[in-house]
């Protein structure tokens, strides 16, 4: 049976929803006579009108609804962006094109000062509402967390790559992978460095080696193999071995013969990280869309072809797992809380395989951790190279902090992580600035409300079933919030005065790990792996610096931008999301070795 695409089972679903008031019309004028008195070319033209009327009926009649329910809970709706052309699609358009050519979330930001902090860009009469405001936030993720979901529009968003993992689940299935997984991440597990130091030593090495060969490196790609290796480590217990290929070169590389045959090589695991990333850029496309993203997939979806490599990689790992769990017979057949408990030497997916041995489950779970243990960190890590190149006064800083608590070359313990409180301030300045998850979502079970951003003015009105999107990279902008600086990079924001004026009054004006219920239970573990590579990037590199030569012309940031507003004039890279944060053409450096 052939399978329709996302955009034909839309525009199915579409007709149906349409036709049958339309047909409703038709038989209702039929009814009393009225298509037998008219000519026949008036019958015609009413018939040819049934659908287009009748939509319209649909629509109206939905608003006005919506309104009456708003007055019942004294509320009122979202303030709704009012384009020129019907359904709102040339702001559909702008908001397209915007997103290709300016820096990120400028549109959003330029439709926020005009309506406030909450708007409804309602792309064809579908409503796509988003919000920067942190009792918004706080009230989806915390204090009313039982009547915001992830939803069944989100579910249908994201089902074809994250399948029904932790990230999209709901009720008892949600509570389901949070207690599989949260044994994992104890104190005795996060604190656990041998996983990070063999992956950051290798890493270190090669990227010695390169730059002793004179190119400069993609840190990007270097931090995304060694987090990588280390989360398929941590999850399987044999690591995917992407450092030991082949680092990218500059688009604008002279390579022989020797180094292009070298670069061919080690493509399997490369094939799995590209296409994960290109089904995931599909995904943060569909959820800008909101309802209406089918209408960009008519013709396939678009994630089908990345995800068959992916299954393709992770299907013999599974298998293994579960086929080893079998071969344990009567030791594999604990109690219900025995199987609860992380076994000596267990890895992630042992420990899961005790618990389940569905593979779509399992697969699922796997992919939803990598995406937290692997793409966050390897984003957050990209963002604070960028930041040390840009500030070299917080790397000597920094530098200073590492060589007087840890040493040139002693690795470092928890205890020394948990002390330096600038390598700390450094990550949760780069959290706020660049956050790893930009925007996120959650849906109304039932018609709700949310604070006013206004003070004095009436609630706002949102509908059941309805999606709204948060934005946390605008919400760490925000001058009201942060105050005048808030687009600067300083890490002493969260040291001095200004933590206790601005951040601990208002704990949800920053949010790099979710809150709530929901929150990252890997957050911990990834602080301890962004602050171990830091650490030992510091003990053996003296100097970073952005090599902008080797960055593809077309990733470089447009000369617009120097007209722009916030961090865009100074902004050397061009941030942009796949789901997670990520630097469009690489992060290109050349760093200097310690002496």
């Amino acid at each position: 049976m052939m399978k329709l695409t996302p955009g034909l089972q839309y525009i199915a679903q579409l007709l149906v929803a349409v036709v049958a008031p339309a047909t409703a019309l038709v038989l209702v004028a039929y009814r009393f006579g009225a298509l037998s008195i008219l000519p026949t070319w008036q019958t015609c033209a009413l018939l040819a009108a049934a659908v287009p009327l009748a939509f319209f009926l649909k629509v109206s009649f939905d608003r006005f609804l919506q309104r009456r329910r708003a007055e019942a809970l004294g509320a009122r709706l979202v303030p709704c962006v009012k384009g020129r052309w019907i359904g709102n699609v040339d702001i559909l358009r702008k908001f397209l094109q915007k997103a290709e050519e300016d820096y990120m979330c400028s549109y959003p930001e330029e439709l926020s000062k005009q309506l406030g902090k909450i708007f409804n860009l309602r792309f064809l009469w579908d409503d796509v509402i988003l919000t920067s405001e942190p009792s918004h936030v706080k009230t989806m993720l915390a204090t009313d967390f039982a009547n915001w979901v992830k939803g069944e529009q989100l579910d249908k968003t994201i089902k074809s790559v994250l399948g029904s993992g932790v990230f999209n689940s709901d009720g008892d299935l949600w509570k389901l992978h949070r207690s599989m997984t949260r044994p994992f991440f104890t104190h005795d597990r996060i604190g656990h460095f041998d996983i990070f130091d063999a992956h950051a030593e290798t890493a270190i090495r090669i990227a010695k080696d390169r730059l002793r060969e004179g190119h400069p490196i993609d840190f990007q790609d270097l931090i995304s193999r060694f987090t990588l290796d280390s989360a398929t480590e941590f999850l399987f217990g044999d690591c995917s071995h992407t450092l030991q290929t082949s680092l990218s070169y500059p688009f604008n590389a002279n390579l022989t013969a020797e180094e292009q045959e070298d670069r061919k090589q080690g493509r399997g695991t490369e094939l799995f990280s590209e296409a994960f990333g290109q089904a995931q850029l599909a995904l943060s496309k569909r959820m800008a869309f909101g309802g209406t993203w089918p209408l960009f997939e008519m013709l396939e979806d678009k994630t089908d072809e990345p995800m068959k490599i992916v299954h393709e990689f992770l299907e013999p790992i599974v298998a293994e797992a579960i086929a080893k769990r079998e071969t344990e017979g009567d030791a594999g057949k604990r109690g219900s809380t025995e199987k609860m408990e992380v076994q000596e030497g267990d890895t992630l997916l042992d420990h899961l395989v005790r618990l389940t041995t569905d593979r779509v489950v399992l697969r699922d779970e796997v992919l939803n951790i990598m995406i937290a243990g692997r793409d966050t960190t390897a984003s957050t890590l990209t963002s604070a190279i960028y930041f040390m190149a840009m500030y070299p006064h917080v790397m000597d800083r920094l530098r200073e902090e590492v060589l007087t608590r840890v040493g040139s070359s002693r690795r470092p313990t928890y205890d020394d992580i948990r002390d330096m409180k600038y390598l700390r301030a450094i990550l949760n300045e780069t959290l706020r600035l660049f956050p790893a998850v930009p925007f996120n979502a959650r849906q109304t079970t039932k018609d709700t409300t949310l604070p006013s951003p206004e003070p004095g003015e009436k609630p706002i009105f949102v509908p059941r079933n309805t999606m709204v999107m948060y934005s946390v990279m605008m919400m760490h902008r925000r001058k009201d919030l942060w105050g005048p600086d808030a687009d600067e990079f300083d890490p002493d924001r969260f040291l001095d005065e200004r933590l206790h004026k601005y951040l601990v009054p208002n704990p949800f004006i920053f949010l790099p790990f979710n809150a709530g219920p929901r929150i990252c239970l890997g957050q911990q573990f990834a602080y301890n792996e962004m602050s171990f590579m830091l650490i030992r990037l510091l003990q053996n590199f003296s100097r970073i610096d952005l090599a902008s030569d080797a960055l593809h012309p077309d990733a470089h940031p447009p000369a617009h931008w120097k007209n722009g507003l916030g961090r865009a004039p100074i902004e050397k890279f061009q941030p942009a999301t796949r789901l997670t944060l990520f630097a469009k053409g690489g992060m290109w450096v050349r760093m200097t070795e310690a002496e």
